[in-house]
């Protein structure tokens, strides 16, 4: 990350750099903390971008200063701001999710007090007695003094917005903030916002959220999140992915039972197998939540980077080295460290070839710090 101290605001012209580069072809979470960290800041990433694709033949477009400014302008007319991952009103604990944004549009409160946070997610197609049961833990746990985090569609996620309305309720989107899908739910997202709650997003606006975004989008509630509440869940389902992300990030999973015969328990009843704890009420999750602390996680999943000026004497990595990690690649993720060792090549060299592939976007990281050939 840039050399700077953690809850000092961004200047204006690192706002606009911060959102271009994170706005560039193919630039996701992971690849802009490694370029800050190789290059010291947004603005000198910028600069070396054209540099560290040359050689791939890779020209990734970089927006304008220009559209960066439009963007913050219609943003900024929703009412809503960027917040960077550096700064002091950025989500605590989305600081240790895998991926975190380094920039998410947020509108509503100015100053969250999101240390205690429980994310609620379920079925679309929820029963009467699911989103009953979801108001009524949403409700418990709002009145115990969490806030509630969910994904804003229909069913057990917007009963879980409205039972917390005034007791604090955040909903992460999966489009832009202008772009807020499903439409019925657009007076609930203002409601949300005027009774003191939030929105946060981390597309483009103007983006309309397609199916590959909802993951996306379900990463935020879990990392928003010291724990996750599935009430009614089918065997495959979106919130089976946000209970799996929130095991990636050591975040606590809870699920209500549900009878055998109702398909939307088969989810819920198989976590519960799986070892999530199961949940009868609010105050199981109030207890279970007493000593959660997302931040251990950082002990065991550290950023991958070379050792500091292990390469300041390497040169430039060529043709026959990108062969050699690519001959080394797959489409099995592997960790960093092990296509170091089987390539020979040095840290500096590695980090250098893997962020041009990065941005060509021919691999993929996930969690774990491991990276792949993108299928």
């Amino acid at each position: 990350m840039p050399a700077r101290a953690d809850g000092t605001a961004l200047t204006a012209a690192e706002r606009i750099a911060w959102l271009r580069l994170i706005r560039t072809d193919n630039v996701g979470p992971q690849t802009f903390r490694q370029l800050l960290r190789r290059e010291g800041s947004a603005e000198a990433a910028l600069a070396a971008l054209p540099r560290l694709t040359r050689r791939l033949g890779a020209t990734p477009r970089i927006p304008s200063v220009a559209e960066a400014e439009d963007e913050m302008a219609g943003l900024a007319r929703l009412g809503g701001r960027f917040v960077a991952s550096v700064e002091a009103d950025y989500p605590a604990l989305l600081k240790y999710a895998s991926g975190a944004p380094p920039l998410l549009a947020v509108i509503g409160r100015s100053q969250p007090s999101l240390q205690r946070t429980v994310g609620i997610v379920g079925a679309r197609n929820a029963s009467t007695a699911g989103q009953k049961l979801t108001r009524q833990l949403a409700t418990e746990l709002g009145a115990a003094g969490y806030v509630v985090v969910s994904g804003l569609a229909r069913g057990i996620d917007a009963a879980a917005h409205r039972a917390s309305l005034a007791t604090g309720t955040v909903a992460a989107l999966a489009g832009g903030m202008d772009r807020i899908y499903p439409e019925e739910n657009v007076p609930l997202a203002a409601e949300i916002v005027a009774q003191g709650g939030m929105l946060v997003s981390e597309m483009p606006l103007g983006w309309e959220p397609r199916a590959r975004d909802f993951p996306r989008r379900n990463r935020l509630v879990a990392g928003l999140s010291l724990g996750i509440v599935v009430v009614e869940a089918a065997r495959r389902s979106g919130s089976l992915i946000t209970a799996r992300m929130a095991l990636e990030q050591d975040r606590e999973v809870f699920a209500v039972p549900g009878s055998p015969l109702d398909p939307r328990a088969e989810g819920c009843n198989a976590l519960i197998q799986q070892g999530a704890r199961l949940v009868t009420g609010a105050a199981d999750v109030v207890a279970a939540l007493g000593e959660a602390d997302p931040a251990r996680r950082t002990l065991f999943e550290p950023d991958w980077k070379p050792e500091p000026d292990a390469d300041a004497a390497e040169a430039p990595p060529g043709d026959a080295e990108l062969e050699r990690l690519l001959s080394a690649l797959s489409y099995t993720p592997v960790p960093v460290d092990d296509l170091i060792r089987a390539t020979g090549l040095p840290p500096g060299a590695m980090q250098t070839l893997l962020l041009g592939l990065d941005l060509d976007g021919r691999i993929e990281w996930s969690s774990g710090q491991l990276v792949a050939l993108k299928g």
